[in-house]
């Protein structure tokens, strides 16, 4: 049964908008957030589990893009976290 219309998608910039927020977008913040878990956690243990753990919330922050009704926002929030991610990186391997 096909998708009904009014539900899709009519731009082609926002349907790649939302390709590329939660491709780059949530890999980005992906990487991000495991680059904090190197903080708390030991290293071997973060690359280890990394490798189920990443793809899962991958997928989840794609799957998000594609749910949400706004392109934006998910652009927003991934930026936001993406840079608290990253700045909590930098100010603590600065320590």
């Amino acid at each position: 049964m096909p998708a009904n219309k009014k539900y899709l998608t009519r731009s082609p910039w926002l349907r790649l908008s939302k390709i590329l927020a939660g491709t780059l977008g949530g890999y980005v913040v992906m990487l991000s957030f495991h680059l904090v878990l190197t903080l708390f956690l030991p290293t071997e243990v973060v690359v280890i589990t990394g490798f189920i753990t990443g793809y899962l919330l991958w997928a989840l922050l794609l799957l998000w893009a594609f749910v949400a009704q706004n392109v934006w926002r998910v652009w927003l929030m991934y930026l936001l976290l993406a840079t608290a991610f990253s700045l909590l990186y930098g100010q603590a391997s600065t320590l």
